[in-house]
């Protein structure tokens, strides 16, 4: 059996961004769920995007591969609402403050 070993940090700069939306919405009183997600070029327009529309964006790689591990259109499992929770209170704080 071969064991090979990722350096996550050269991965990303030969394969480009990797991006993941969520999308919440408490009036639903729904689950968040994945609404976009890719790599490369896709990920760079995803960015974009959010920048260009005053999105905030959270940088958490673990976040990132177990949100690119979920279907598009899934719900987060209960396993990230922790951290998910901990983003939403942040951007929450962000959007008072401006």
């Amino acid at each position: 059996m071969n064991q090979y070993y990722i350096n996550q940090k050269k991965r990303r700069e030969s394969n480009g961004p990797t991006a993941a939306v969520i999308r919440y919405n408490e009036q639903q009183g729904g689950t968040p769920t994945v609404v976009a997600q890719g790599s490369g070029q896709v990920a760079q327009k995803i960015i974009n995007i959010a920048k260009k529309n005053h999105v905030h964006l959270q940088e958490d790689p673990t976040l990132l591969s177990n949100l690119l591990d979920i279907d598009l259109g899934d719900s987060i499992p209960p396993q990230l609402y922790a951290a998910i929770a901990e983003i939403l209170v942040l951007l929450e704080e962000v959007d008072k403050r401006y």
